[in-house]
């Protein structure tokens, strides 16, 4: 039996494809190499054969939408909500770290897992929701690429079609390694906003306060504006699909448990490069709509470019269209896959960038519906772009806590990660961080719902979540206590060793235990199903009425 056979045999990869030896962009590892790696060289080429997909999921969340909402954020307030950026980098790499972790110990995707370990509905709903999220969100992308077009001088449809061909070409190639390097490749383009920070030169002294001193400004008279921008910044940095992306990129190129630390440098790596492009982009707004008459009044991001050369520049107004085009680019990458490795999870399709298109025939079949679907739609004259827009950001919004929510639920989940379960502080601080999220969640469904809802209110709707938290924590910490998990926590940690804990691997779905479901958590789901069920049916009524007017 060959190394790879009894890989397979002993895990639950659902595609065989999934097993072998890491070809990465910059490196390839051997499936049967596991040498030590003691050197800093040794190091170093491991580390490069490992990157790819903490980069990717990162720049890929530095968006067109997120182009806009940071741009808005820079046009609108100065460098006064840069410490939004900095509260977020905890969250980032929690809620990464934990899906890197279940795609290298499991080898089974996001929504397959929630499939398995938590029902047909559930696992009906992650991938029709994240389907349909995502299917805006690429059009959101596409838009990007139009109004980056536009600056540049170039006709709508042949940016579209070019760009789309691009996406579509670039996944098609049957190579994981030509892949992910034309995906690196726009990465690196990401990097042109450090270049156009210089160029715009904003106050370093400005830039500082707005890190180290968080405010919302504006008064009290926009209090309710300002809280929404800012949860589209964290809506923007923290999306469903960068869950699903990164868990099954992992999985794809073969990262096993015993490179963990370098995935997790990886996502290190991801993280400084979203967050020093954001600040950039925040810091160039800033600098470019100072005491003109466009502070304040932001309109799209080809108002961002033109604002941004006449202050900067023409050439500086082509260094934003560019990085905009780019990042769309990136973008569409990402989460087109996000949804083809979904949907080939859950029906057992191959879903593979190993694999050309005769091997996985509905795999990429689904990512190109996406992409060319996207442009088709973006491209029809009298298309409610705006409106499209919106409903990325609300549903977004409104999906992002049932989807981290999942992910603490099965990283507690002892069948399923074994030795890798969280530990208590990564629980406690991902418990906090869905109750921010949840809280968020309401108040932008409230938002869209009711417009006029004053800053009273939103601290009103702010308060009662917080009360309904601090309970939910204490029913928690009290059944904890009873049951006494902290000692059961204590036993698993100190018996694996770390060879053995690096070597294990989720047995195959079918041999694992029927998941205990506690009276508490049957609450908890029926609980998010309701207000699921809300706030989509408060949203879509709310769109059509748009729609109608």
């Amino acid at each position: 039996m060959t190394a790879v056979e009894m890989e397979v045999t002993r895990s639950a990869v659902l595609d065989d494809a999934h097993v072998g030896d890491i070809r990465g962009a910059l490196g390839t590892i051997s499936l049967d190499d596991t040498a030590a790696r003691t050197t800093a060289s040794a190091k170093l080429k491991t580390l490069l054969a490992i990157v790819g997909p903490g980069l990717i999921v990162m720049v890929g969340d530095n968006d067109a939408g997120a182009f806009s909402t940071y741009g808005q954020a820079g046009q609108d307030y100065g460098t006064r909500l840069l410490w939004t950026l900095v509260l977020l980098i905890p969250v980032l790499y929690v809620n990464q770290e934990m899906v890197l972790r279940l795609g290298a110990v499991t080898g089974v995707g996001h929504a397959r897992l929630i499939l398995a370990r938590f029902g047909t509905f559930w696992g009906a709903f992650s991938v029709i929701d994240l389907f349909i999220l995502n299917a805006l969100t690429i059009m959101t992308e596409f838009i990007g690429i139009t109004l980056a077009a536009g600056y540049l001088g170039v006709p709508k449809v042949i940016a579209v079609a070019a760009a789309a061909v691009i996406i579509i070409a670039s996944a098609f190639t049957g190579s994981f390694r030509r892949f992910e390097r034309i995906a690196m490749t726009f990465c690196v383009g990401s990097l042109l906003l450090i270049p156009l920070y210089f160029m715009s030169h904003p106050s370093l002294a400005s830039m500082g306060r707005g890190f180290a001193i968080p405010e919302l400004p504006g008064g009290g008279g926009q209090m309710a504006t300002v809280m929404l921008l800012v949860i589209g910044i964290v809506g923007t940095t923290v999306a469903p699909w960068q869950l699903f992306f990164q868990q099954s990129y992992v999985i794809d190129k073969r990262i096993t448990p015993r490179f963990m630390k370098y995935e997790k440098a990886d996502l290190w790596i991801g993280i400084a490069i979203v967050v020093v492009g954001a600040a950039a982009l925040m810091g160039v707004t800033a600098a470019a709509f100072a005491g003109t008459r466009g502070a304040g009044n932001f309109t799209d991001a080809g108002g961002l470019a033109h604002g941004i050369a006449a202050y900067a520049g023409r050439f500086a107004g082509v260094v934003f269209a560019i990085a905009l085009l780019d990042a769309s680019v990136i973008g569409a990458f990402a989460i087109s896959l996000s949804s083809a490795y979904a949907i080939g999870d859950v029906l057992g399709l191959n879903h593979s960038l190993h694999r050309g298109f005769g091997q996985a025939k509905g795999f990429y079949a689904v990512y190109g519906a996406l992409v060319g679907g996207a442009a088709a739609i973006v491209l029809i004259p009298g298309s409610p772009l705006g409106l499209i827009t919106e409903g990325v950001q609300v549903l977004a919004g409104v999906l992002l806590p049932s989807a981290t929510l999942f992910l603490l639920l099965l990283c507690n989940d002892k069948d399923v990660l074994g030795p890798w379960v969280n530990r208590r502080i990564t629980n406690v601080f991902t418990s906090g961080v869905i109750a921010v999220l949840i809280t968020l969640s309401v108040v932008l469904t409230a938002s869209v719902v009711f417009p006029r809802i004053s800053a009273a209110q939103i601290i009103g709707i702010v308060v009662a979540c917080a009360a309904v938290s601090v309970l939910g924590g204490l029913s928690m910490l009290i059944s904890r206590r009873r049951r006494r998990v902290a000692v059961a926590e204590a036993m698993t940690s100190g018996a694996v060793s770390v060879a053995d804990r690096n070597s294990w691997r989720m047995p195959p779905l079918g041999e694992l235990r029927a998941p205990t479901i506690s009276r508490g958590r049957k609450l908890g789901l029926t609980a998010l199903w309701v207000y699921l069920l809300i706030a989509l049916a408060m949203v879509i009524v709310k769109v059509v009425l748009i729609a109608m007017h």
